[in-house]
């Protein structure tokens, strides 16, 4: 017995089938294999083909059957994690009308903070527990001006993952999850955010059937069987945005919890138990893959643009020339905790939420040049990454969540010794590694939504964890005092950048 996992991202689609009895990968692939292409017509703007995805999942089904020589037929369920904050528009006949508006594009911002103005904090934050945003609500009200004509032939609006089941299916439908992540969702009253419709005009059939997110959402179609060289009848058990889905394939559910993904930027994704939200709107609040109104999950998000990228920079601008990033973690090592005073900010990559949408640019505080050399400067650029994500976990402690542990997949920045040691040491928390990604994550998800696993705990009981981290005790205070100087530096500069 198999589940078939898949992943939509927005550089490439990853598909893998994992034996539902092991709880192992026996098969995975991923096109294209150079990067997908993002359409950007104009700066900001960021477009893509639904029909690529299609495509390249298409080609990872065939590559995953070919290699692991699996009978269709003893596929038992599929499960789907995709890009968040997506717009795919489709007509009655189900055919898409325009190329999806995908998550990096920002066109939306200023239909967002208008709607933020005018309904105000209060409404906004009280019913969708954040900010309209960049998020796909506004996305599409940017079509309702601009492209009124498109606008009018809308039947149903997708995110990138309901699009996907549509195609296996045949079934419309999206999650409460996804409305939550399209900010069409009102956790007040439990029911899509009528207010925000009025407010944006758009009509209230406009959204799909509301599915659970562990459940039958549909079965493969003989069409796209045939397609795909997969069996017809094939449940669909689940969908999930790609960072709740991260968090699942950690086997992080319940309050106290938290993802973390350190790539080119970093995410910090952890549940707490209360229906709350931050009232400066410097985190993101979705429902968590098992968010009921009986009993609230909700993943609280801070999401960090200059993570990985800031290290890539020193490594090309500051490390001894021709070292790989191990041996500049070994160099960065030599310089004690706090780097004696050297403290950088990272915030280089754009405005960062957890600033209020600031674009503070990245700067370096505290240099010596009698005193300080590459090590201070590359242990510093990791420490600031680390006192970043700490600095949006303090917002997410402000909300109730307490930091217990954080899981992590062992990959990226959390390869590198130091920046693990230093989360785990401002943090107090128990870091978790493990080996393990989305797609893989969608297919345990696909059995407990077909009742294969009984819980969470079952599914993941086999889920391979790599390396424990403990906070150590004696290093606790260097790390608080670093973090405390580190904090004074980015107050001082937040201070010149005022709100705008």
């Amino acid at each position: 017995m198999y589940l078939l996992g898949y992943d939509i991202g927005s550089s490439s689609v990853k598909a893998s089938l994992v034996s539902a009895d092991t709880g192992k990968c026996v098969s995975t692939a991923f096109f294209p294999k150079t990067e997908a292409e993002i359409i950007s017509v104009r700066t900001g703007w960021a477009e893509q083909h639904p029909s690529e995805w299609w495509k390249h999942l298409r080609e990872a089904t065939e590559a995953i059957m070919a290699e692991s020589k699996v009978d269709p037929r003893d596929i038992s369920a599929i499960g789907i994690s995709y890009q968040m904050h997506g717009l795919v528009c489709i007509d009655s006949a189900c055919n898409v009308i325009r190329p999806a508006i995908i998550w990096c594009d920002s066109r939306g911002v200023p239909y967002g903070e208008k709607a933020f103005g005018e309904l105000g904090a209060d409404l906004c934050l009280g019913h969708l527990l954040n900010s309209p945003g960049n998020f796909t609500a506004t996305k599409l009200a940017w079509i309702k001006e601009n492209e009124p004509e498109q606008f009018d032939r809308i039947w149903k609006i997708l995110l990138p993952g309901d699009y996907i089941a549509m195609r296996l299916t045949g079934r419309v439908a999206t999650t409460v999850s996804g409305l939550s992540e399209m900010m069409l969702w009102d956790f007040k009253e439990g029911a899509p955010a009528a207010f925000l419709m009025d407010y944006l005009g758009f009509p209230a059939d406009i959204l799909p059937e509301i599915v659970p997110t562990f459940s039958v959402q549909g079965t493969v179609t003989a069409e796209a069987a045939a397609e795909l060289g997969l069996a017809e009848g094939i449940p669909v058990t689940y969908r999930a945005g790609d960072q709740p889905n991260n968090a699942l394939s950690l086997n992080v559910f319940n309050p106290g919890e938290v993802a973390s993904t350190a790539g080119t930027s970093g995410v910090v994704y952890g549940i707490i138990g209360d229906v709350s939200y931050d009232p400066q709107s410097r985190v993101n609040n979705f429902a968590h893959v098992n968010h009921t109104t009986a009993e609230p999950r909700l993943g609280v998000m801070t999401c960090i643009s200059g993570t990985g990228i800031l290290n890539s920079w020193m490594k090309r601008n500051v490390a001894p020339e021709g070292i790989g990033y191990a041996e500049m973690n070994d160099v960065a090592s030599q310089a004690p905790i706090g780097a004696e005073g050297v403290s950088i900010l990272p915030f280089g990559n754009g405005a960062e939420r957890a600033l209020r949408n600031r674009e503070t640019g990245s700067s370096i505080h505290g240099v010596n040049f009698l005193r300080h050399n590459k090590s201070h400067l590359l242990r510093a650029a990791q420490e600031g990454i680390v006192f970043s994500f700490m600095y949006g976990m303090e917002v997410m402690q402000q909300m109730g969540m307490k930091l217990n542990k954080i899981h992590a997949g062992h990959a990226n920045m959390f390869l590198s010794p130091l920046f693990r040691e230093t989360l785990a040491g401002v943090s107090g928390a128990t870091i978790e590694l493990f080996n393990t990604d989305g797609s893989v994550g969608a297919a345990k998800g696909a059995g407990i939504g077909a009742g294969i696993y009984r819980d969470n705990n079952e599914a993941f009981a086999t889920l391979d964890r790599i390396e424990i981290i403990e906070p150590v005790a004696a290093d606790a205070a260097a790390y608080a005092e670093a973090y405390a100087l580190w904090k004074e530096r980015l107050a001082a500069v937040m201070a010149q950048n005022p709100e705008n």
